[in-house]
């Protein structure tokens, strides 16, 4: 697989608490990595790092090669990472084909409003929300403004998408059909970093798990094999749920 995005001895300090210590992380082209861990274990952090909302103390994050350790996160944007965000937060007055549309005018790579209106009614299509494009943004049901979030991420023609909690609130049908979403958008060639609390979700979609604890990378690897180690069981999980897995 070709290296996409690598973070070597990445540090970010708040103060004196450690939020990230030391983490070194390879993310290749066409995988969807699962980052798990508890709360306040810097998974958040970890994103706000790469798209450069904060900088690392220590240590280098490199896309496609270049240093972006320092870049801005306008520049990053535009060098092909995008995320979403946890707590969505969309231009509430502003319609939902203009939500979308801003981000394919700003970093999308659209020469003029129209072209990043079509762009913009060609995603709502493709995540649902066609029905609703001319919509006010506030009036929109959470699971709707999930997709709203995914769609102003996809906007930016990303080769990197980060996913911060997409799935937080939803109902169960809510979230079989965003992980439906999340594969649709996988298999157009976008590599997927996915924060999540869910395990039913993290299992079903992820080709790779990253765990982080205090801010330290502990455990990395295949899905079925990571959560059994006893350390992320200890740490996230609990044991219960490993042993329920077959672990020792």
């Amino acid at each position: 697989m070709t290296g996409l995005l690598k973070l070597v001895d990445v540090t970010r300090l708040f103060g004196g608490l450690r939020a990230i210590q030391g983490v070194s992380l390879d993310v290749h082209e066409g995988e969807i990595v699962g980052l798990i861990g508890p709360n306040g274990a810097g998974k958040t952090t970890l994103i706000n790092v790469v798209t450069g909302v904060h900088r690392a103390n220590h240590g280098q994050v490199y896309f496609r090669g270049a240093d972006i350790t320092r870049a801005p996160p306008h520049r990053i944007a535009s060098l092909g990472i995008a995320r979403t965000f946890q707590i969505v937060q969309p231009f509430p007055k502003m319609t939902v084909g203009e939500n979308i549309a801003a981000g394919a005018l700003f970093a999308g790579g659209a020469d003029s409003v129209a072209a990043a209106t079509e762009a913009a009614r060609e995603l709502a299509e493709r995540v649902g929300l066609a029905d609703v494009f001319g919509a006010p943004a506030n009036t929109l049901t959470l699971a709707r403004r999930k997709r709203l979030e995914l769609a102003k991420g996809l906007a930016m023609r990303p080769k990197l998408l980060f996913l911060d909690e997409v799935n937080a609130g939803l109902n169960p049908v809510e979230i079989d059909d965003a992980l439906a979403l999340i594969r649709t958008v996988a298999a157009s060639g976008v590599t997927i970093v996915l924060v999540e609390h869910l395990m039913k979700v993290v299992m079903s979609v992820s080709t790779r798990i990253v765990v982080l604890h205090h801010g330290q990378l502990i455990a990395e690897g295949e899905p079925q094999k990571v959560v059994r180690e006893a350390r992320v069981a200890e740490a996230y999980l609990g044991k219960r749920y490993a042993a329920a897995l077959g672990g020792n």
